[in-house]
Formats: structure tokens, C-alpha cells, sequence
């Protein structure tokens, strides 16, 4: 449960930092710029303290990369200008978890007990609530839809993605070749730097326009900040969170990062939560306690 809960933490700051730098350097770019960084750093530690590419579950972790990185991300960033942040972040938390239960259970055997369900259906119903967007939004049918459809697939990745991580664990163990978070990561991203960077360079309109001058130099302490929290320390716990947990609870309680990260606003921003968003919040954090006490019964 621990490092589930500081991947939530991390994960949350890591949003504030991404919005930042794509509103000064544009998505894409921000998006290749946080991968690029993280995989340099993410590969320091592989290749000094770690396992670099070697072990027998680097091909899984590659598969998982280019699932959860390469089409969830591309998907999200697919669906974020379509249907909005709020649309998107709910569809890609509240279907991956339970995809990636079914997933684990049909693949792996991984069941879950019926008050983990309970406490992870609660945490993602207030998930639910407090990020469910405003009735007022405005979008055409068409781009509302395919908007939709990129949001499955940022779930679809998502979820396949941490399960195929969790394979890839059960095959470093059975091999008696135990891999530490941080290289598993890193063999992830390398995957998921290649699928980003070769979709992008294929079709440069989708970096927009270029910035203007002295943007990067604005943009690149969150950049930095958001590579730290999101896909170098940030994924490094969430894989720690994968090999010593079930993917059925740990999605759930990272589901949760976004309504953390709508406090984190308000406490740095000012912007203020709605009532509604603080019920969700309030439920879903419910949850995660509930789920917490099971864990230690």
C-alpha cells in the first residue's frame, strides 16, 4: 500500500508540473521532453546501480512500455484537447482499474476478496464524482466521440500495460532474477520513448506551432519537476507498488491522484474545488482507508 500512496502523491504533482510546461511549450513537446529526461536519468540508475537491459523479463517490460507509455500516453494526449482533462482523467483511471483486475484475473489468476472489491469499487466511484465533468460542456458530437474513443485507449493502455509490468515481475521472480523498480521503469520507457518520438517525427504538425523565444527556458524547471514526479520517481514506485501488490488494488488507490492533485491546486493556486469534487475526494480517500484496513487484518 505504501508505495502505491507516494505514487499518488508524486503522480499529483507531477500533473500540476505537466500542465504548466504544456501551456508554455505545447503537450507534445512537454510530453517528449518529460520521456527524454526521464529516460536519461531512469537509465543512470539502471546501468550504475541497477540491471541495465539485461534480466529474462526485459522483453515483457519492453511490451509493457510500449503499451503504457507509448499508445496510453499517445491516446491521452488524444483525447485531452477533445473532451478536456476532466473527461479524460476519469475515463483513463475509473475503466484501467478494472480492466487491469479482469485482466490479471483472466491471465495471471490474481483474484481479488470481496471487500478489496468493495473498497476499490468506493475508491473509484468517488474518483467518479468528484472528476465527472459539468453538464455546460460544449463539444461537438463527432470530436466528443472520438475524444471517447482515445480515452478508452488511454485506459486500455494503461491497464493492459500495468498488468503486462506485472508479468514481467512473476518472470523475474520465477527466473530468481529480482528487478528493482527503477530499472524496471526504465526498461518500460525505453520502449515508450521510441513509440512517442517515432509517432510524433511521422507526423510533426501535432507539435503545433514552434514556442516563443525564451520558452523553453521558462518552461524547463516544470518540465524537470514533472519528469521527476511523473515517469522517473513517480513509475519507479508505481512498479515497486506492482511487484509487491495485486494491479486490482493498486490502480485504484493511484485513481486517486487526481483529486489530490485538485487540492494541490487549491493550496497552490487558489483555484477552489467544487462541493462536489470534494465528496468524491472525500469518498474515494474513505475508500483507500477502508482498503488500507483490509490489507492489515
Amino acid at each position: 500500500m505504501l508505495p502505491a500512496l507516494i505514487t499518488t502523491a508524486l503522480w499529483s504533482c507531477s500533473a500540476i508540473y505537466a500542465a504548466r510546461s504544456a501551456n508554455i511549450i505545447g503537450a507534445q513537446r512537454a510530453n517528449l521532453a518529460r520521456i527524454t529526461l526521464a529516460t536519461i536519468f531512469l537509465g543512470i540508475w539502471a546501468h550504475t546501480f541497477g540491471k541495465g537491459f539485461e534480466g529474462p523479463a526485459f522483453q515483457w517490460f519492453l511490451l509493457s512500455g510500449a503499451t503504457g507509455f507509448g499508445f496510453g500516453d499517445l491516446a491521452l494526449f488524444g483525447a485531452l484537447p477533445r473532451i478536456g482533462p476532466r473527461l479524460t482523467i476519469l475515463l483513463t483511471h475509473c475503466l484501467a482499474a478494472p480492466l487491469a483486475a479482469f485482466t490479471e484475473w483472466a491471465w495471471l489468476g490474481t483474484t481479488l476478496g470481496s471487500q478489496e472489491i468493495l473498497c476499490a469499487t468506493v475508491i473509484l466511484g468517488g474518483v467518479a464524482v468528484a472528476l465527472a465533468p459539468d453538464r455546460g460542456m460544449v463539444v461537438a458530437r463527432s470530436t466528443f466521440w472520438i475524444g471517447v474513443a482515445f480515452g478508452v485507449g488511454s485506459a486500455v493502455g494503461q491497464g493492459l500495460g500495468s498488468v503486462i509490468s506485472t508479468k514481467a515481475a512473476h518472470v523475474a521472480e520465477l527466473a530468481n532474477y529480482p528487478i528493482d523498480g527503477g530499472t524496471a521503469a526504465y526498461q518500460r520507457i525505453v520502449a515508450g520513448l521510441a513509440l512517442t518520438a517515432i509517432v510524433i517525427f511521422l507526423l510533426p504538425k501535432k507539435l503545433g506551432d514552434p514556442p516563443a523565444a525564451g520558452a523553453y527556458k521558462k518552461a524547463w524547471p516544470f518540465v524537470l519537476a514533472n519528469t521527476l514526479a511523473g515517469p522517473a520517481l513517480g513509475v519507479a514506485c508505481f512498479q515497486w507498488a506492482l511487484m509487491g501488490g495485486k494491479t486490482g488494488i493498486v490502480m485504484p488507490v493511484v485513481a486517486t491522484s487526481p483529486v489530490v492533485t485538485l487540492l494541490l491546486v487549491w493550496w497552490m493556486d487558489g483555484v477552489r474545488p467544487t462541493r462536489r469534487s470534494v465528496i468524491g475526494g472525500m469518498v474515494a480517500v474513505g475508500g483507500v482507508i477502508a482498503l488500507r484496513m483490509t490489507q492489515t487484518q
